[in-house]
Order: C-alpha cells, then structure tokens, then sequence
C-alpha cells in the first residue's frame, strides 16, 4: 500500500494536469503556499471504470479548474496523495474515492 491512512492532507489549489487511465487516475494540483510559492501535488483517485460506473466523468475534474482535495499522504512523504474527496470551493462535491486499501 502506498498511503498511510494515519496521514490525512487537505490541500486548495488548481488542477494542473489529469491522465484519466487504468489502473488509477491521477491528477495533478498546483497548490500555493502562503509564500507564495507553488508546490504541485499528484493524487490518485480511483479506477476509471469504478468512477464511471457512479457517473463520474474525466470531464469533472478540469484543468485550471480550483478544489479541495482531502486525502491520505503517501508512505515515501512526497509530494503524492490518494485524494478521496475532491471539492469545489463552492462545496459541490466533484467525487469521493473509496480508500487507497479499498481498491
């Protein structure tokens, strides 16, 4: 397993970059510290087929587009992430993922 469910993250920034394919998505969020320097964050987010299935499209989640992304770090404390629930600022919900050992 490459998440450590004892590590939550939340982060806020833009999407830079999505490679919808198996056998997990990822996509890829610029996220701006209070310093203003960027740091981008790649998280996976499920099996496509298992997203589509619940009527959630490659379309949802769009680059340029700013969310909310909550979810659990990676084992090795890069900059990756198994992003569970994805949000607009607005509180729309874009998908929530079963958890990374769910899979």
């Amino acid at each position: 397993d490459l998440f450590d469910e004892s590590k939550p993250i939340k982060v806020t920034g833009t999407i830079s970059k999505v490679e919808w394919q198996n056998p997990h998505i990822w996509f890829y969020v610029d996220v701006k510290g209070a310093d203003g320097t960027v740091t981008n964050w790649a998280f996976s987010g499920g099996a496509p087929g298992q997203l589509m299935r619940r009527g959630i499209t490659k379309e949802a989640l769009k680059v340029g587009q700013e969310v909310i992304v909550e979810g659990f770090r990676a084992k090795d404390a890069s900059n990756n992430g198994f992003g569970q629930k994805v949000t607009y600022p607005d509180g729309r919900n874009v998908f929530t993922a079963n958890a990374p050992n769910q899979q």
